[in-house]
């Protein structure tokens, strides 16, 4: 499988704080990476630094065989690379289908009829298309959670980075925006996962990777990574047996 993300020895502190050091794993195209860690672990600036609004101190990003390192966000964006943020903020007095436009023209570069038909194609996707012409402002958490992956995918990426996306969901809720990620990494986008609800992102990623103050500490099979005595310790709080 080619690799559509490779990082390589990515670095980046804040004084003492470390976010990253010395980073290294690849994304296979058309996979389904899922990245854990606590509170701190550098997991978002990770994501920054991927799609280009924080700088690293060291080392390289490469995006399909390309060096992005000290490519600007929006070039990036427009090469094919797209995300969620943790918080949605749409523009709550635009419609749906205009906050989603803004995803299509501004991030895909595209306009006039393309850009409406990439809008709708992304609403169709995400089971929001009922409430395309409802004020952003008047969603329900989900529907703003739904918006911004909605938004996203109008940008037509190759790779979607989701940053914590379920999180303040109700279980049903939770299950039902699974149900939708997967069938957007099953049309063939490839998927970076950051996620503290575990059971959500085992429903569909294919490996695991842990952060721990910036630091790699497994990387692997899902089911062997949260079975692991160092993933217990250090992410899970638990003490491992001796």
């Amino acid at each position: 499988m080619a690799d559509i993300l490779s990082i390589s020895g990515l670095t980046k502190s804040f004084g003492a704080v470390t976010v990253a050091d010395a980073l290294t794993f690849r994304v296979g195209s058309g996979e389904a990476l899922g990245i854990i860690g606590p509170n701190g672990a550098g997991k978002t600036s990770l994501f920054n630094m991927i799609t280009g609004t924080l700088q690293p101190t060291g080392g390289s990003i490469s995006f399909r065989d390309k060096d992005i390192t000290r490519m600007p966000a929006h070039a990036r964006c427009r090469a094919g690379i797209a995300r969620s943020f943790q918080v949605p903020q749409p523009f709550r007095h635009m419609s749906v289908f205009e906050n989603v436009l803004v995803g299509a023209t501004q991030g895909a570069g595209l306009g006039g009829r393309a850009a409406e038909e990439a809008s709708l194609d992304a609403l169709e996707k995400t089971g929001l298309m009922a409430k395309a012409d409802v004020p952003a402002g008047r969603l329900t958490l989900l529907e703003r959670k739904r918006l911004e992956l909605t938004r996203a995918l109008a940008a037509q990426p190759k790779l979607l980075l989701l940053d914590e996306i379920a999180g303040g969901l109700t279980e049903t809720e939770c299950l039902s925006l699974v149900d939708t990620i997967r069938g957007i990494h099953d049309s063939g986008v490839s998927l970076v996962w950051i996620e503290h609800i575990v059971h959500a992102l085992l429903a569909v990623v294919g490996r695991l990777i842990v952060l721990d103050f910036g630091e790699k500490i497994a990387e692997g099979e899902p089911k062997a990574i949260m079975e692991s005595r160092e993933v217990r310790e250090i992410y899970m709080g638990i003490e491992g047996d001796g």
